[in-house]
């Protein structure tokens, strides 16, 4: 019986060692897949950030209106579009008023500007954007009047009203003022009520076009392969900008899970060789695809300092002469010794950046080193300068 025990104890553990191992490959297996899945995943965008559904877009409205309540930053008396609006608006009222006369400066004449989003519906609320065409100070903690808000066919579809949310101040007396941000400019938060939707009959078609932000036909193939994978033959590209989808019979009556699906779908994006340099603040942006051939690089910076002095001659007691003062200028010219640099040809950009790092130069040396190496032809990428 001590014999059974022993090698039924034996068997237990020897399971149970097998059973860890087996855990621990299949734990490392799917670890490998893990790895090798988002490796293939890694840089990828979905279609919904590379191109837009043809048609589903917001629409600009604009209004005219008038903003009152404020502390005496309205327009002047000047401002002859401000009272003649007050006026008619007073009119409209019942009440009589000459605009040439009026003068008030709690007032202040504005353009109300929102975006309305794409499938917006009657009552929705969206936000409004008050900006003074004036010369009104400041419109904080003024109230915008009932104002239409009409789209570029000229139909209204949005009125707007509520009290204006401005992102600084204006303060001051007769002889100082400060001023915080721009207080001629606010927000109404919610404060546009959508009264007219815009159709999308084009959703009932049986084919949509995606149309790509960034216009490329390398991008535009991968969009159509990557497509073509889950919704057999339903997609061929116009040109490098525009696809053409057919949405499949299965999702005719469903194009919104259809287009959804759509959107979902990733690609890795071929991107352009661009090199970009803001020349104002000394900022430089590399791409990733930027190379460079083989070309050896010599920085060197030349320090020039004048100093000008007045020097006053004295002369001698009982001589006759006249004091006079001249000139004493003095020169220091500095220049760095050049390093040259060889750069080798198909680097990447850590080793680009390290290389120009190695030189010890700025950034705004890095611009015009940049510049020099395009101009000699060494730069395979698009420099642009902003």
């Amino acid at each position: 019986m001590k014999k059974i025990a022993e090698a039924t104890e034996y068997l237990i553990c020897r399971r149970k060692k097998e059973s860890i191992v087996y855990f621990l490959l299949f734990f490392a297996c799917c670890m490998v897949v893990f790895f090798i899945i988002s490796a293939r995943n890694a840089g990828a965008a979905r279609i919904k950030e590379l191109g837009n559904i043809n048609g589903v877009r917001s629409n600009q409205l604009i209004g005219y209106g008038l903003v009152v309540g404020l502390n005496g930053t309205g327009d002047k008396s000047n401002t002859l579009f401000t009272f003649q609006s007050l006026a008619n608006l007073l009119d409209r009222m019942g009440v009589k008023v000459d605009p040439r006369s009026t003068k008030v400066n709690n007032v202040a004449a504005v353009m109300v500007t929102a975006d309305l989003p794409p499938f917006a519906k009657t009552g929705n609320r969206i936000d409004a954007v008050i900006s003074s065409i004036g010369d009104a100070k400041s419109i904080e903690g003024g109230v915008l009047l009932l104002t239409q808000l009409k789209g570029a066919d000229g139909e209204v579809y949005g009125i707007a009203q509520g009290s204006i949310v401005v992102g600084g101040f204006l303060a001051g007396g007769t002889g100082a003022s400060i001023q915080k941000n721009h207080p001629t400019v606010g927000r109404i938060v919610n404060g546009v009520s959508i009264e007219k939707e815009v159709p999308y009959e084009h959703l009932k078609t049986e084919t949509v076009v995606v149309s790509l932000k960034m216009p490329d036909f390398t991008n535009a193939r991968k969009i159509v392969d990557r497509i073509n994978e889950v919704f057999a033959g339903s997609a061929y590209a116009k040109d490098g900008g525009t696809i053409n989808v057919t949405i499949p019979d299965a999702l005719k009556h469903n194009p919104v899970k259809f287009l959804a699906m759509l959107e979902g779908l990733e690609i890795k994006p071929d991107n352009i060789a661009k090199i970009v340099v803001d020349e104002k603040t000394g900022t430089v942006v590399i791409g990733e695809n930027v190379r460079i051939s083989t070309v050896a690089i010599s920085h060197g910076n030349i320090s020039v300092q004048i100093k000008e002095d007045q020097k006053v001659s004295q002369p001698m007691p009982f001589s006759g002469g006249t004091t006079v003062t001249t000139p004493d200028t003095q020169m220091k010219v500095e220049e760095e010794k050049g390093h040259f640099l060889v750069m080798e040809g198909g680097i990447s950009i850590r080793e680009l950046v390290n290389a120009l790092n190695a030189i010890g130069v700025s950034t705004r040396d890095v611009i015009t080193i940049l510049q020099t190496i395009k101009a000699a032809g060494a730069l395979h990428a698009d420099l642009e300068v902003i």
